[in-house]
């Protein structure tokens, strides 16, 4: 029987900046393909805070699943005081007008900060069939205890010493005067069970005093072999993928390490190093590699040129210097039979301790051993790949993870029942 969904989220596709869009849009044509019915609620504001101009990327949409945006004549306020309010405030109306007239069994709450604060889980009523709808929660990241989302202390290293006032002064965001008070509390108190995408992520939210239900749902990846992108890989810098590379895929940003990989490579130049991807650090990064002809600077690549990156590359490089609540990339790689080498920091290091399918390290002389053993010794670039390709079949394929996230909106839907 089809259901209905109401996805809310910051960020989704083509406004958004990152992963957490990625994977909403992921569930949201998943649901849709299994002919379920999906609302999607989302800011055009908050993308257009740090984006003005229109998105570069195209997404098609599913005829099942109906865009909401949240778009206002004055974009920075009404995303400022959800911020402060903890309040959909200036979105209030908009808000209600789908969510408590939406008739919804399923509303699930994703990146929600700029768009309503903890006081948008309050939002939805009881349905015409009587009830409320079922409440999940997923944590894309750690707004849920870190003001700052990242948990990574004074833009230097991550969290484990918390002094939230200073460092959210030092990002340069202003203080959310309801983290002081009960609001967060009574909000979440109105979710039915909130998903951690790793265990990392359930245990370090535990740990910082969520007291609600929680399970583990790790995020999914399409199969590379199945849903090969549209359209031709394009243009860009000619690069030879025969020749030896390690790659890295992600945001250009301090927090996610890649100035240590300019550090190795500055000494290792025994295969090249391809980084994929755009953000504020890259022009500080550019001018740490002037003097490294075997690095190269991608920028952002169509998803067919990055699905043969993925598959020719002797491994990915995460170096990320944060406690990731889920990373992506490595299990990208996997579904391309490539291995990933992760820095032992957060959740990455379990999908590499489930596969088998790679290392971990914990200094630049590990990695570099690790990434030299891939590239010399016969045979284990290939047996590494070919365990990530298993163990992708069979924990992050969409069969798997939306069989486990629908048997768990069952298992709530009947114990409301009852």
């Amino acid at each position: 029987m089809p259901l209905r969904f109401c996805l809310v989220t910051t960020f989704y596709p083509p406004y958004h900046f990152g992963g957490d869009g990625v994977c909403v849009y992921r569930l949201a044509e998943a649901l849709a393909r299994r002919g379920h019915h999906v609302d999607v609620l989302h800011s055009v504001d908050s993308y257009r805070l740090a984006h003005p101009a229109d998105p570069e990327v195209a997404y098609e949409h599913h005829p099942n699943v109906t865009l909401h945006p949240l778009e206002s004549s004055s974009p920075r306020w009404a995303a400022l005081m959800a911020h402060q309010l903890g309040r959909p405030a200036a979105y209030g109306k908009r808000i209600d007008a789908v969510l408590a007239d939406g008739d919804h069994d399923v509303i699930h709450y994703h990146n929600i900060s700029l768009m309503g604060g903890p006081g948008i889980l309050r939002s939805g009523g009881a349905r015409a069939g009587g009830g409320r709808p079922v409440k999940l929660y997923t944590a894309h990241e750690y707004w849920l205890v870190c003001p700052t989302h990242v948990l990574f202390r004074m833009d230097e290293e991550a969290c484990t010493d918390k002094t939230c006032l200073r460092c959210t002064l030092h990002h340069r965001r202003p203080p959310q005067p309801w983290r002081a008070t009960g609001w967060l509390k009574r909000c979440v108190d109105e979710v039915d069970l909130f998903l951690m995408p790793s265990r990392f992520a359930l245990e370090r939210h535990r740990a910082d005093g969520l007291d609600r239900p929680m399970r583990h749902l790790p995020h999914f990846v399409p199969d590379p072999a199945i849903e090969a992108p549209a359209g031709t890989p394009g243009t860009g810098p000619v690069i030879d993928l025969d020749a030896p590379y390690f790659l890295y895929v992600g945001r250009l940003e301090k927090l996610k390490g890649v100035q240590d990989l300019l550090r190795l490579f500055g000494e290792y130049r025994k295969a090249r190093l391809l980084i994929v991807g755009d953000g504020d650090h890259r022009p500080e990064l550019e001018h740490l590699a002037r003097d490294l002809p075997h690095v190269h600077f991608l920028g952002q690549v169509h998803p067919g040129r990055l699905a043969q990156l993925y598959a020719r590359a002797l491994s990915v490089l995460v170096p990320s210097l944060c406690y990731e609540v889920f990373n992506l990339i490595p299990v990208e790689a996997f579904a391309q039979g490539t291995p990933a080498i992760v820095r032992d920091l957060g959740a990455t290091p379990e999908l590499v301790h489930h596969s088998g399918a790679g290392a971990v390290f914990e200094t630049l002389d590990d990695c570099r051993h690790s990434m030299e053993q891939l590239r010399t010794i016969p045979g284990r670039r290939d047996e590494q790949g070919r365990r990530g390709r298993e163990a992708y079949e069979a924990t992050w394929t969409e069969d798997v993870h939306m069989d486990a996230y629908l048997g768990i909106v069952d298992e709530l839907r009947a114990g409301r029942a009852t």
